[in-house]
């Protein structure tokens, strides 16, 4: 091949691998925006919940707790999560505001120190009250929070699924990326494969037993969460979900936190 042939032909590749890389972005934004918006409009909801923790060891301690959340026009939305059982860590409370822009806000309030203590944007990474869940995994996952692309579609516990990577944009994230798995006939996550920030596997969230509520709205019942780089695990139970119960800004501020006993 003469050399002007050579380099027509890998004009055309370049060209041909960048068109399908952006329709690889394309549909995965398209994708993670529908998800989005078959779950948007419920205004507010709370809940009960159980938290179960494994050590690696497979020893077992509860946790009892009540959340509620609103959705708050043009920004993410504002959560309350309140520990009622075992005694030692009664009354500890977590405010949540997420921002589709920005460092989300995030308030820990401590009843043995009678005072709230802001979580700083480098500590968010960190494990929440001892779980395997992350400070940042509590906060809505809004769509302007990551880069999008989609993977493959590939089948997940019987259902067809389509597989997304999500880049989080925020620095401060302890993840490089995740691989997020989405049915493709109600959109619900149904994995979640989260990549550390040298991309090592670090832990998998699984998504069990959806109801729908309103006609509209899925909430799954179990989220399982597995440390795979330290054998724990935390499993939230989900029940007595309450849909547009009234909730308003009020009931989400710094002093809820200390009112939520």
């Amino acid at each position: 091949m003469r050399i002007e042939g050579w380099l027509l032909a890998a004009t055309i590749a370049f060209a041909t691998s960048a068109v399908l890389a952006e329709s690889d972005v394309d549909k995965g934004l398209a994708i993670a925006q529908e998800a989005d918006r078959r779950d948007t409009g419920f205004h507010d909801f709370r809940a009960e919940l159980t938290m179960l923790l494994r050590n690696r060891q497979g020893e077992e301690s509860s946790r009892v707790m009540r959340s509620q959340s609103i959705e708050v026009d043009g920004d993410g939305d504002r959560t309350l999560i309140v520990f009622d059982e075992p005694r030692d860590v009664q009354g500890t409370a977590l405010l949540t505001y997420s921002h589709k822009s920005g460092d989300d806000d995030q308030w820990l309030y401590l009843p043995a120190l009678k005072r709230v203590k802001r979580i700083a944007s480098s500590n968010k990474s960190g494990p929440f009250m001892g779980s395997e869940f992350a400070y940042e995994d509590l906060a809505s996952q809004e769509i302007e929070k990551y880069g999008y692309r989609y993977v493959r579609d590939e089948e997940f516990d019987n259902q067809p699924a389509f597989v997304i990577e999500r880049d989080p944009v925020d620095e401060n994230s302890g993840y490089r990326r995740q691989l997020v798995w989405i049915d493709k006939a109600e959109y619900r996550p149904l994995k979640i494969e989260f990549y550390d920030r040298k991309d090592s596997l670090l832990k998998t969230l699984l998504f069990k037993s959806y109801r729908q509520y309103l006609g509209r709205y899925w909430r799954a019942e179990e989220m399982f969460m597995e440390n795979h780089q330290t054998g724990k695990s935390t499993l939230l139970t989900w029940k007595t979900y309450e849909f547009q119960v009234g909730l308003s800004d009020a009931d989400f501020t710094k002093n809820s936190l200390k009112r939520a006993k």
